[in-house]
């Protein structure tokens, strides 16, 4: 999983997925052919540039894959209950912004405390609402892969100064800007552990993750920005680094976050977002499913509604479409 901003500005892309009754056939055959799960034709479509009105919601997201993955799960079956859903990937402070002006309703990656920083004024001040825990258990914080962490016997933080040289004094991060890449770059400006002479390499995910396999191969030390859920613990065994002087914020729960009054407005698809809950292990495997196997998120999607219809069921309770039909009866044949 993907955790954690931009201070800088940047253009918000909208990514447009239909699942929609005139690409039933296309899209979600395999699923009928099953016949566990059932679209029926959406409200309307993405809505507006702005925050979704009324039997609509308007999703943000950055390139995390069980983000992406769950956000396209939420659109597959709340698009089958006739409402409109729009997806838009921005920043972490971005999308925190769009949330607080009404431009976005809800958030299903509010990573927590790492967010805090983006998060936490807007939550105290009643314009970001929590909703719900999505997933427990995460990890977020420097690693070094496995190999490197036993032939250097590093454990934690405080242990890389010492082999600075070794590391070429590098730490790699993810997008620039995130909050994760904001602490790593605090560190290094407070000097903590000794890190003051380090640089810290922004880059997207992809490039960090190709930059860790190169290393890790060619048997070179390298630190990066890790997470967990993700793969990248089983292919690389990565190691997260203790934190002694508690410089780092850390990850041990994803959020659901929705702007304030959305929900009263929009019941149905904020009760069936409050019932959304994943595991690391399907976190994972959404991440294994796209980098790995190179399946579409659409087809991740639409396999884990296929295999789960009692998750499924899960989601819909409490929750009727927009025609005001029972929701599993909808959904679920």
């Amino acid at each position: 999983m993907k955790p954690p901003g931009l201070r800088r500005g940047r253009r918000m892309l909208a990514l447009a997925v239909c699942v929609t009754a005139v690409a039933t056939t296309m899209a979600c055959s395999s699923a009928q052919d099953k016949g566990d799960f059932a679209l029926v034709a959406d409200s309307g479509g993405g809505g507006d540039d702005s925050g979704g009105g009324a039997e609509s919601v308007t999703l943000i997201q950055q390139p995390w894959v069980d983000l992406q993955a769950e956000n396209e799960i939420s659109k597959q079956i709340l698009e089958g209950l006739g409402y409109s859903v729009k997806v838009d990937e921005v920043s972490v402070e971005l999308g925190a912004q769009a949330m607080s002006t009404g431009d976005a309703d809800a958030y299903l990656g509010n990573w927590w405390p790492s967010q805090e920083p983006t998060y936490g004024d807007l939550i105290d001040a009643g314009d970001v609402e929590v909703d719900s825990t999505i997933l427990k258990g995460t990890e977020y914080a420097p690693a070094v892969p496995a190999k490197t962490a036993e032939r250097l016997g590093i454990k934690s933080l405080a242990d890389l100064d010492q082999h600075g040289d070794e590391f070429g004094r590098r730490i790699y991060g993810i997008e620039a800007g995130s909050p994760g890449n904001e602490t790593i770059q605090k560190a290094i400006d407070d000097d903590a552990y000794g890190l003051g002479d380090w640089k810290l390499v922004a880059s997207g995910t992809a490039a960090m993750l190709t930059q860790v396999q190169k290393a890790d191969s060619s048997g070179k030390a390298i630190v990066f920005l890790g997470w967990s859920p993700h793969w990248m613990t089983v292919d690389f065994g990565a190691t997260f680094l203790q934190d002694p002087d508690k410089v780092w914020g850390g990850a041990g729960e994803i959020r659901t976050v929705s702007r304030k009054g959305w929900a009263a407005d929009n019941p149905n698809i904020a009760a069936f977002l409050k019932n959304l809950t994943f595991t690391t292990d399907e976190a994972g495997q959404f991440y294994y499913d796209k980098d790995k196997d190179g399946k579409s998120l659409p087809d991740i999607a639409k396999a884990w509604i296929n295999d789960n219809p009692d998750k499924v069921r899960e989601f819909l309770k409490g929750v009727q479409s927009s025609d005001g039909q029972d929701a599993e009866s909808v959904i679920l044949k």
